[in-house]
């Protein structure tokens, strides 16, 4: 009987063991292809809106740039004028003690008649409003001056706040491309693609004869396939979704911030209907762009791993379509 119990009691800590270790070898399964894909997918959507908000940043850090150099050209005028104004100011002060000024007594007592009394106290007045002036003239360059000044520091504030955020944000791209590149190479063999310098080649066939300024941003676009996704980059050896677009239009000679929903924003915003060859594609979360090439094909930069590439604008759902003005 005691046998019995001790074979029961071994049969059921197997069973515990069996079940305890069982989830555990579930979960260390390799994961299929398609988890892969899906995960990969997932993390280059993330990737990308963390770039564009990187992208951001440094559209902002140039105009902040911008203005403190204005700023800056303006305070130096600004300091010599009020230089000039307090020296006035001083000449001023140093004349009416050498001289004790004219004083309305002074004017009246002096002999000369009626109209040489009208004389002298017109002068005194015109010397009271001149000094007045100049008096004013110093404080109000003086205000501007230090309201320029105080402008300039905001400036350089949020300039050095947005830096601190852009490092923060490189040191957070880095980690998320380690990990992508981890996924591409377990369901690839390859953490990136490798890039194609023959591929804007062959495409060269399929280029669409479009004239004026969108055709020579569609030709430039053709121009990049092959190319890699590099983050953050505008060319010439490679590109994010936004920076494509932007050097696009850049070789057109229009101007286009290098961030996607700073993009949506400058561009005139258009129905699927009126779409031409050159105009913006917008995916939805204004994460991706691409650019429109005729027949329902778009070229873009796909996300990072890959490479600049033709293929159909219905790849992700669409937020909306832009014409560059």
């Amino acid at each position: 009987m005691s046998s019995l119990r001790n074979l029961l009691r071994t049969v059921a800590l197997a069973g515990m063991s069996a079940a305890l270790i069982a989830p555990a070898a579930v979960a260390h399964a390799e994961p299929s292809p398609a988890d892969l894909t899906r995960r990969i997918e997932t993390s280059s959507a993330e990737l990308e809106r963390v770039v564009e908000s990187y992208n951001k940043l440094r559209e902002e850090i140039k105009t902040n740039e911008a203005s403190a150099a204005r700023l800056q050209a303006r305070i130096g005028p600004l300091e010599q004028q009020a230089e000039q104004s307090r020296a006035d100011v001083t000449e001023l002060a140093t004349t009416a003690y050498k001289n004790g000024g004219l004083r309305t007594a002074d004017a009246l007592l002096r002999p000369g008649g009626s109209a040489a009394l009208l004389d002298r106290l017109s002068t005194l007045d015109q010397l009271t409003r001149q000094r007045q002036e100049r008096i004013s003239g110093f404080t109000a360059d003086q205000r501007r001056l230090l309201d320029e000044k105080a402008g300039l520091d905001a400036t350089l504030k949020r300039q050095a706040a947005r830096a601190r955020q852009l490092a923060a944000g490189k040191k957070q791209i880095e980690q998320d491309l380690a990990k992508l590149y981890e996924l591409r190479r377990q369901a690839y063999g390859a953490a990136t693609e490798r890039p194609e310098p023959k591929a804007a080649v062959a495409e060269a066939k399929n280029v669409p004869a479009v004239a004026g300024a969108a055709g020579t941003a569609v030709r430039y676009a053709f121009g990049a396939v092959g190319k890699p996704y590099v983050w953050a980059a505008d060319g010439p050896n490679g590109y994010d979704c936004s920076g494509l677009t932007s050097a696009a239009w850049r070789a057109a000679g229009k101007s286009l911030p290098h961030n996607t929903r700073m993009q949506w924003g400058a561009v005139a915003h258009i129905g699927r209907g009126d779409l031409r060859p050159g105009d913006l594609v917008f995916y939805s979360g204004l994460g991706h762009v691409a650019l429109y090439v005729g027949d329902g094909q778009v070229i873009d930069a796909p996300s990072a791993g890959r490479n600049v590439l033709r293929r159909g604008m219905n790849m992700m759902p669409i937020q909306g379509y832009g014409r560059v003005r």
